[in-house]
């Protein structure tokens, strides 16, 4: 198939992909008004899509929401910005140096199964229980899928390509400008989009975990142990967390999918279908 016909077939497949995922959304929200609005589940535990929607919607426009979402954004950005900063110098430094790699291992297998949120007392004892809490936790969550990705990427890098610069007398670090992280990037790229969600989970878990303070998980936290608990207030937080996912991970599909379409075609897969590694939490 020649390059002019693929890019004539790709708006109606991803017309098609998009209407597909609409419709599934679309029974899923219809599946839970049906259930709501017929009394098969009490209202008090399962509301309808409608009242969820329509509280969402309220929760919009009120500032103390609003309030509690950017506390919650903020963590998430800080902790996620903050998180691509070390990893990539280190995946680079533990892709490029096998000495160095060898001897990190170790502690590194041992740090990467540890679940985030049972660091929560201690990182509370250590360095207390405000912002700093969540940012931290978010800063070790999305570490390692950034981390391993770029370790990934340098071992996929054509060593033609590294020994072709060598041979002209450039030295390791050259070589790893040039050839090696631009060969990476994609990989890089990809490991970050999967931390934005690992972040945006931890922040949120954080908050209800802690359970004071400001953030969308602290909404949720005090609209569960209200009396009576409010299920719409918490499925509608829920629905605003699970949108900005959404939202993030299709701009950073759209800018992997324009930064990178080499990468795609010269793997022959649809954008966003790079390999990825060490994203589990």
């Amino acid at each position: 198939m020649s390059a002019r016909t693929r890019t004539r077939d790709r708006p109606s497949t991803t017309t098609a992909r998009w209407s597909r995922r609409a419709v599934g959304v679309l029974a899923f929200a219809a599946l839970f008004e049906v259930l709501g609005r017929a009394g098969l589940v009490d209202a008090g535990f399962l509301p309808p899509t409608s009242v969820i929607l329509l509280r969402a919607g309220e929760l919009l426009f009120d500032p103390a929401f609003r309030a509690h979402a950017a506390t919650s954004m903020l963590a998430w950005a800080i902790g996620l910005g903050v998180a691509a900063l070390i990893a990539v110098p280190l995946g680079l430094l533990f892709g490029s140096v096998r000495l160095i790699d060898a001897a990190t291992r170790a502690i590194v297998e041992f740090l990467r199964p540890i679940p985030s949120v049972a660091l929560i007392p201690l990182v509370a004892l250590v360095i207390g229980t405000g912002l700093q809490l969540r940012i931290t936790l978010v800063i070790y969550a999305s570490l390692w899928p950034i981390l391993y990705n770029t370790m990934y990427g340098l071992r996929g890098v054509d060593p033609v390509a590294k020994e072709s610069l060598r041979s002209y007398g450039f030295r390791a670090p050259a070589v790893l400008w040039w050839v090696s992280l631009p060969s990476a990037a994609p990989f890089i790229m990809t490991g970050f989009r999967l931390a934005t969600g690992v972040a945006l989970i931890l922040t949120v878990s954080t908050e209800i975990v802690a359970g004071r303070g400001e953030g969308i998980g602290v909404f949720i936290f005090f609209a569960g142990i209200a009396v009576p608990a409010r299920m719409d207030d918490i499925l509608a937080g829920v629905v605003w967390v699970g949108l900005f996912g959404v939202v993030v991970n299709a701009l950073l599909v759209a800018a992997e999918r324009r930064l990178f379409a080499w990468q795609h075609a010269r793997l022959g897969a649809p954008s966003g279908a790079t390999v990825a590694v060490g994203a589990g939490r």
